[in-house]
């Protein structure tokens, strides 16, 4: 049969379906579930692996990466862009980073922006792209290249401390924050970044016997007036800055998102009979206040021990965070996914699917974030066939973010070509608010199927006949970056697609 182009007009009616009764006409609603992995830069673990590949080089891994992640239907990645500050985008305040190129302070060649490049293939798989910045470290252990003109530790050398065999920012001198800022500014300005993230590098993880070097900065606190003792005064400074990023993303972009996935323990014996690092005295993380005060969007607290762990128990560790939730911010556990690594050691797939299956059943806490994309994408143990046959068979949106946008996008425009053995629908956003996805939804006889895609796939295919049932409904909705869905757009036929 020649093609047949219609808009839903006449007996193939087009409008929101707003108000109607529940029945076989209407469908569920498709899951809610935060479904994300870590993408670690440092030290190449995960991307590139290897600070001498070419450009197309990186950008084949990176789309092997967001095809794995298409392929669990994870829709969010957290890709580290600003591992010690230096950057793995076109940066005009750090230097390139040498886990980029080799060499610290040269560009791609042939050159292009990864962060850009990142974002753009994300966003034709519907895949969020939240940039994972850490924002105290100015260098890693592993660093071997010679320092660029344009580092921090030669731009700026009064805020830089050697610790270790580190190099950190001091957050008690005054101009640390300003810093760190700019370089979030600068992204969330020039970039379409989903998100902004931090890990649980806050002050360093102490070495025993070795104080941080921050006597000259506290010393200066003091002599203006301070009064606070060293640990409040550590922890107040952290406090500041988490309170001052919030509010500079908030007045940027509105819709950017905001997440921390700090150390999992706040405090020993917060549960009671929890024991661990008390990130609280030790990395001076007031993480509870940053969730209680509503500083973010997301808590990602890292949660990775074993169920079974005595001390560190996956589920109460978990109840507790989510116990502390007093504004009603997104939890998302982050579950370490890199221990199913075949090794003697190795946690088993189960733990995992467990780990996804504690997060379901508890009341407040709404998806899981995995440390990291490498045993998915080298499919460890079957850990990716295991999950994709199974727990994330399905796709899902992420859960709503209404205090940063409460307003759905409208209905999108859909017209539909008939062929002779499928319709093949054409999705046009409409006026007002642009979508970052499509909700699509298929009956065939009384069953539903659900399915989302980029906004950026305008067209998409169905059979009219599917397990000896007639095509009878689809529907499309619009789904804005805060995760609000609109009003669905109805095309009906009675008597078939030839009726």
């Amino acid at each position: 049969m020649q093609g047949k182009s219609f808009i839903a007009v006449g007996i193939a009616i087009c409008c929101p379906l707003m108000g109607a009764a529940q029945s076989a006409d209407v469908p569920p609603p498709i899951p809610r579930e935060f479904r994300a992995a870590w993408v670690a830069t440092v030290a190449n673990i995960d991307w590139p692996t290897s600070r001498y590949l070419s450009s197309p080089q990186q950008q084949a891994e990176a789309i092997q990466i967001l095809e794995v992640a298409r392929q669990l239907k994870l829709n969010a990645l957290f890709v580290q862009f600003r591992p010690a500050c230096d950057a793995l985008y076109a940066s005009s305040q750090e230097p390139w980073s040498e886990y980029l190129t080799g060499l610290m302070g040269r560009a791609p060649y042939p050159y292009y922006d990864p962060l850009e490049f990142w974002i753009d293939e994300g966003h034709k798989r519907g895949i969020e792209i939240h940039a994972w910045l850490n924002p105290y470290r100015a260098r890693h252990s592993t660093g071997s290249s010679p320092i660029a003109p344009n580092h921090v530790s030669v731009t700026h050398p009064h805020i830089v401390r050697t610790y270790d065999v580190y190099k950190w920012l001091d957050p008690g001198e005054p101009d640390t924050p300003d810093y760190t800022l700019a370089a979030v500014a600068d992204i969330v300005g020039r970039y379409d970044v989903d998100g902004i993230v931090f890990d649980d590098y806050f002050y360093p993880y102490p070495v025993s016997g070795v104080p941080f070097p921050d006597g000259t900065s506290y010393q200066a606190y003091q002599n203006n007036g301070g009064t606070l003792s060293l640990g409040d005064w550590r922890r107040d400074n952290v406090n500041r800055f988490v309170q001052r990023c919030y509010a500079a993303i908030r007045a940027l972009k509105s819709d950017v998102k905001f997440g921390i996935a700090p150390f999992g323990i706040w405090r020993p014996n917060n549960p009671p009979g929890v024991q661990g690092l008390d990130a609280y005295a030790s990395i001076y993380a007031d993480s509870k206040k940053w969730l209680q005060n509503g500083w973010i969007d997301y808590f990602s607290p890292q949660l990775y021990w074993k169920i079974s762990a005595p001390n560190q128990s996956y589920p109460a560790l978990l109840s507790w965070w989510v116990a502390q939730n007093t504004q009603g911010r997104h939890i998302w556990p982050s579950n370490f996914a890199s221990k199913v690594d075949g090794t003697s050691s190795s946690w088993p797939v189960q733990e995992i699917l467990d780990q996804i299956q504690i997060t379901r059943d508890t009341a407040g806490a709404t998806g899981n974030v995995h440390y990291s994309i490498k045993p998915f994408k080298y499919d460890r143990l079957g850990i990716r066939t295991t999950l994709a046959a199974g727990m994330y068979s399905y796709p899902t949106l992420p859960p709503a973010t209404p205090w940063l946008d409460a307003t759905p996008p409208p209905a999108p425009v859909v017209r539909f070509t008939e062929e002779s053995a499928n319709i093949v629908f054409h999705i046009a956003p409409n006026r007002g608010e642009q979508p970052t996805r499509f909700a699509i939804y298929t009956r065939y006889g009384d069953a539903w199927q659900h399915e989302v895609i980029s906004s950026q796939v305008r067209e998409f295919q169905r059979p009219k006949t599917s397990g000896g049932q007639a095509l009878h409904t689809v529907l499309v909705s619009s789904v804005d970056r805060s995760g609000n869905e609109g009003p669905k757009a109805r095309a009906a036929f009675r008597g078939g697609w030839d009726g």
